[in-house]
């Protein structure tokens, strides 16, 4: 039903209060966001030395580790594809995502504080009279009372920046969320880079094992027959015996170790890694076919840790808790809120938006003078200035950790190469050996056990450049983790 004149005036002048209402509170606003008792933010100096000790000379040419995405790090395509997986199905990485939706939520809760809460309400009472109640010997319904306006509930004016503060505070801890979800996929990549790496170096292991036992079963054949014959003793037998087993304990051992690494990648990227890791039709990576890119360009001043999520989510919580120094002096003031409304009641809709008899409105502000409760306001205060203490401690304690990590990585990239080399001479000079005397063995220059023992420490020392190639692998894993990770870029990943 369309409204009155009188109506659609008294509507015409319920508009004019609220447009009223809305210019005092915008004009409140803005006066009170100046006001803040949060000290100035400084960045603590780097607790730190400018350079790395030992560190190799910066490259001509290549990316920082924080700009290279892990695919252009990583050759493997198949490692590529696991790591693709584990960033996709992992459940530490879906928490640390969900946390940051949490905190995210928790800081627009914050926000909101900051605006008052406006609501539009609406209020029908009716009354039913029963006959024998009624002066008119009849029963009939009667409306009782009618409202319709808009209120705002408890709002703070902000003066001395309290709200503001801890929505603040809540903005850096967001924001450190999601830096530790950054630090959470960029441990992740290196752990599934890590167990890719374990796997390959105990199938290598497991050939090893076979192929040593192979020997040792055909030079056991070769003295069980000379035994037979009488042209050796039980001794020579028995030794023969017992590198055999001792070969073939080792196949199973690192069988296990094999199964149990890929365990560990179904772990961190779920079961479907079964497909690349066990496809019979693609060929099976080795260790010594894995690449990395090792010329990361180490030459780079120590400030390049900035950039570590890890660092950064420190420093976050550094300024969420110097926004809390601000709100705890904020909370020793005068605290002053605003309660009202504005609208119309009446009897019946034919009163409703009469404003001579029906405009109602209400106007409650309430001040809050802090007295007797001054000791733990300022106990708060201290507590809060202690709080952002410890969190400059940590930061800098995060970045101490950083530069140390770094620097054990850089010194242990520069020394692998020189051990590599001197391992692998040692698997040349120890297969050396064993041919050798086992050439004196077949001429009856030698006993067996020289031949046992030149076979031992063959087979040890090739267990070694297996052992040393995976440690440099995960050497350049961590390296790549500790400089800053790497920007995620999963469109390279098929």
């Amino acid at each position: 039903m369309p409204l009155t004149t009188h109506q659609s005036r008294s509507m015409r002048y319920f508009n004019f209060h609220i447009k009223i209402l809305t210019a005092a509170l915008t004009g409140v606003m803005l006066f009170t966001a100046a006001c803040s008792f949060v000290p100035e933010y400084k960045r603590p100096a780097m607790p730190v030395a400018g350079t790395w000790p030992d560190q190799l000379p910066a490259y001509a040419a290549g990316q920082a580790a924080a700009d290279l995405a892990f695919q252009d790090y990583f050759s493997s395509r198949i490692l590529n594809q696991i790591i693709a997986m584990a960033l996709e199905n992992n459940r530490d990485l879906k928490v640390a995502l969900l946390n940051i939706d949490q905190a995210k939520a928790a800081y627009q809760i914050k926000k909101s504080d900051e605006l008052p809460v406006v609501s539009a309400s609406t209020t029908v009472s009716r009354e039913g009279i029963p006959e024998d109640d009624s002066s008119f010997g009849a029963p009939y319904t009667t409306d009782t009372a009618m409202e319709v306006g808009l209120g705002i509930t408890s709002y703070e004016l902000d003066f001395f920046g309290r709200i503001k503060s801890l929505s603040q505070s809540a903005l850096e801890s967001y924001l450190a969320t999601r830096e530790a979800a950054s630090s959470t996929r960029i441990a992740l990549v290196a752990q599934a880079a890590d167990a890719y790496v374990n796997l390959l170096a105990q199938r290598k292991l497991h050939q090893l094992a076979r192929k040593t036992y192979k020997a040792q079963k055909a030079t056991y054949n070769v003295i069980k027959t000379q035994y037979d014959e009488g042209a050796t003793d039980q001794l020579a037998l028995a030794q023969a015996a017992t590198a055999t087993q001792s070969a073939k304990t080792s196949i199973y051992q690192y069988k296990r170790l094999a199964a149990q690494a890929e365990n560990a990648l179904v772990y961190l990227a779920g079961p479907g890694v079964y497909d690349l890791i066990r496809a019979p039709a693609t060929p099976f990576e080795t260790i010594d076919d894995i690449g990395f890119l090792t010329q990361l360009p180490a030459g780079l001043p120590s400030g390049i840790l900035l950039a570590r999520p890890d660092i950064q989510a420190a420093e976050h919580e550094l300024k969420a808790a110097n926004a809390d120094i601000g709100a705890a002096r904020a909370a020793m003031y005068p605290t002053i809120s605003l309660t009202g409304s504005l609208g119309f009641a009446g009897q019946g809709l034919s009163y409703l938006f009469d404003p001579s008899r029906s405009l109602s409105w209400e106007f409650s502000p309430n001040v809050t003078i802090p007295i007797f409760n001054r000791k733990g306001l300022k106990a708060s205060l201290a507590a809060a200035t202690a709080g952002e203490k410890i969190a400059a401690a940590r930061y800098e304690g995060v970045i101490q950790t950083a530069f140390r990590e770094v620097a054990d990585q850089l010194v242990a990239r520069k020394y692998y190469k020189y051990e590599l080399d001197a391992q692998n001479a040692l698997v040349s000079a120890s297969r050396d050996a064993y041919n050798l005397s086992k050439a004196r063995y077949d001429n009856g220059i030698d006993d067996f056990l020289t031949v046992l023992d030149s076979q031992r420490g063959l087979f040890s020392a090739e267990q070694g450049a297996i052992a040393l190639k995976q440690a440099y692998l995960s050497n350049l894993i961590n390296l790549y983790k500790v400089m800053g990770g790497g920007k995620m870029d999963l469109s390279k990943a098929d």
